[in-house]
């Protein structure tokens, strides 16, 4: 049996450390150390009644890589787990690393779950359990290799010691066991998720705190790309009805379940009201903001910082121009048809409402359905979300699109490689080329995006994407066949889902005058100023139509007298196409998902004819096609609001065409693209 040392870094850890030494020496490793870097409480003397070697060391020399590289050469164990000091470990602990390490001769290090502390609140304590749980939905260990989840928390982890003695840990200022991992994994050494060595360990926040940590958190938002954070309670009770699940799947008694029930009532409910506040720091007085703020801040933008000039935006064309796409890492044949992949997933900054991100992430969630790890990577050049940590970033993700577990990152320091990266959008491409430890590249094409151009720079380097090799997986049948015929660039293609559970025909009166339009103006191919022009004429014909625009949230450039819902949730929209009589949405660079979901709540739509829509829907299919002209336009939408016989067909072909359209059928279409990216660089075995 492998001898067994515990390391455990210390400064002013009391709170916790009797508890955590003895749960360790209860498992019986063969030495325990502490390295402390100066408390000034009683920690030293708790750890040597607890029978611990203690290993003194000046405040100024603590680093988190250094100090457990310290701690490794004290001791003399061939497994070294580390512990943080308020991490206490559960019965079978020790026994499970110990069964972690017998399962590939090449496992170099595992880790374990953090449980939960019983005070800790239901909002964090669920977040925690999710996030573990995502890791081995079986409840069984599971082994991850290059490419595999980059996770790894010295909170609690375990290291074989030839392995570190090969990487060891490198001198930074934090994330030194993600840094560990991914040098481990490329140097051929495998790392274990073991549910069962677990131990207790929960950051909590006082209510108070969290507050003004969203305050910070979406000012700096605002700052970075001048959203607004709306006063809304959407997604207040559904945070809610998620902590009362737990805390009643967890046993909690009547009282207490109710005690948590309004804790989490307060969080959720505060932070829509701080983050809303947040986003309005400059609009505040300063003493107020200041008082709100963690960081005791006031409402002003942040200086830039000198020196802190951003990159050239188009950078990266310069580097693969000069130096080339990175090599790919070798695949072996077979490789594709591996149960689980790592996909890490590059996209441009988004804002909320974006039709094109709603697609990505909800292909994400589904691809992890699936079995597969992601990772999600965000490309700002330009700083648009420079601001914003990746925890908010990552919140926005799962709160206004889809509930992925995907870590969110930005920028490419703790890039850790993939089995296939996929680039999103053509500024995303060239930096997909300079990322190593790649077994394949893949393009996920959403629209031509050449045409977003006039003659320009960045128009040339968009149409030249489709033949820097990336295996193309295009959004329509249409779009993989002009990238093919166009470019040569042979590929694969998807089609976009439907939401059926929230986009379906409601029991509601439709208003026989209410014509809905998407006027996402900020995306020029949404032909905006054309739809404008249509229901102008429309409205010279009848006064008493009514006009209701959503999709984006500023006021359009137009005389003509409109509501507007703006970008509102998936359940509000239902509702919106559920009530009204035609729906118009202009596509001029791919076959837009925004008709299907119309199609699916029984509402007619309206587009261009020619291109992307007829040639997926045909000339006389379940859309209403118009030449690109307001006459023509106008002249279709009156025939809908008019004729009741062609009404009722066209609604019942939108019903039929979208009945198999689902975001799982979507997904498994996307990963066969995937795999064909890496079916294309296996080795072809010889004859």
């Amino acid at each position: 049996m492998a001898s067994i040392s515990v390391v455990v870094p210390v400064k002013d850890g009391e709170r916790h450390l009797a508890a955590s030494l003895a749960a360790v020496r209860a498992q019986g490793p063969d030495e325990i150390l502490v390295v402390d870097s100066g408390s000034r409480d009683r920690s030293v003397a708790v750890a040597r009644a607890a029978g611990a070697e203690v290993l003194t060391i000046e405040p100024s020399d603590f680093g988190h890589g250094r100090t457990r590289n310290l701690g490794a050469e004290h001791t003399a164990g061939e497994l070294i787990c580390f512990l943080t000091q308020d991490a206490e470990p559960l019965p079978g602990w020790l026994d499970a690393f110990r069964e972690a390490f017998a399962l590939s001769d090449r496992v170099g290090v595992a880790y374990g779950p953090h449980v939960p502390r019983a005070d800790t609140s239901p909002m964090i304590a669920r977040e925690l359990e999710e996030f573990f749980a995502a890791f081995s939905p079986t409840g069984e260990p599971v082994v991850h290799r290059e490419g595999g989840p980059e996770f790894l928390s010295n909170v609690n982890a375990c290291y074989l010691r030839a392995c570190w003695e090969e990487i060891r840990f490198p001198d930074l200022a934090y994330a030194e066991d993600q840094a560990f991992g991914r040098s481990a994994l490329r140097a051929g050494w495998s790392k274990v998720y073991h549910p069962r060595a677990a131990v207790l360990h929960a950051h909590d926040y006082g209510r108070v705190e969290f507050m003004r940590r969203y305050f910070d958190e979406y000012r700096g938002l605002r700052e970075a790309t001048g959203h607004v954070e709306p006063f809304h309670v959407y997604g207040v009770a559904r945070g809610v009805r998620d902590d009362l699940a737990w805390m009643e799947d967890h046993g909690w008694a009547p009282g207490r379940r109710l005690r948590g029930t309004g804790t989490s009532l307060a969080h959720h409910a505060g932070r829509r009201i701080f983050s809303a506040l947040g986003s309005r720091a400059g609009s505040l007085p300063s003493g107020v903001a200041r008082s709100i703020s963690l960081e005791g801040r006031a409402g002003s933008p942040r200086p830039v910082a000198a020196g802190g000039a951003r990159p050239t935006p188009h950078a990266e064309v310069l580097r693969v121009a000069r130096d080339g796409p990175a090599p790919l890492s070798p695949t072996w044949p077979g490789s594709s048809e591996r149960e689980r992949l790592h996909v890490a997933v590059v996209i441009p900054p988004f804002g909320r409402g974006s039709g094109g991100h709603a697609a990505i992430f909800t292909l994400v969630a589904e691809l992890e359905g699936m079995g597969h790890t992601c990772s999600l990577w965000v490309h700002d050049p330009t700083g648009q979300m420079e601001r914003v940590g990746e925890a908010v970033v990552r919140r926005r993700v799962v709160e206004e699109f889809a509930p992925v577990h995907a870590p969110v990152l930005k920028g490419f320091g703790a890039w850790h490689g993939a089995d296939v990266v996929v680039a999103t959008g053509w500024e995303t491409v060239y930096p997909v080329l300079l990322l190593e430890g790649c077994h394949a590249r893949a393009y996920l094409v959403h629209d031509h995006e050449p045409d977003f151009f006039g003659a320009s720079a960045e128009g040339m380097w968009a149409e030249q994407t489709y033949g820097l090799g990336l295996y193309p997986i295009a959004g329509s049948r249409w779009l993989r066949d002009l990238i093919a015929r166009g470019y040569g660039a042979s590929g694969s293609w998807y089609r976009f889902g439907v939401d059926h559970a929230t986009y379906a025909p409601l029991p509601v009166p439709r208003r026989r005058d209410t014509v809905l339009f998407y006027a996402r103006s900020v995306t020029p191919r949404r032909a905006v100023p054309l739809g404008l022009l249509a229901l102008e004429e429309l409205r010279r014909r009848r006064p008493g139509v009514r006009v209701v625009t959503f999709g984006h949230d500023e006021r359009l450039d137009t005389a003509l007298e409109y509501e507007r819902l703006g970008v509102v949730s998936p359940s509000e929209l239902a509702a919106a196409y559920g009530e009204a009589r035609v729906g118009l949405c202009l596509s001029l660079t791919n076959y837009s998902l925004i008709p299907q979901e119309m199609m699916a709540c029984g509402l007619p739509c309206v587009d261009v004819a020619g291109g992307c829509a007829e040639a997926e829907l045909g000339s006389d299919g379940p859309v209403t096609l118009a030449q690109p002209n307001p006459v023509a336009l106008a002249d279709a939408i009156e025939r809908l609001l008019d004729d009741d016989g062609h009404w009722q067909a066209k609604a019942r072909a939108g019903l039929d065409f979208v009945a198999d359209a689902t975001w799982a059928n979507a997904a498994r279409q996307v990963e066969a693209g995937l795999r064909a990216a890496l079916k294309s660089r296996e080795p072809v075995a010889s004859t």
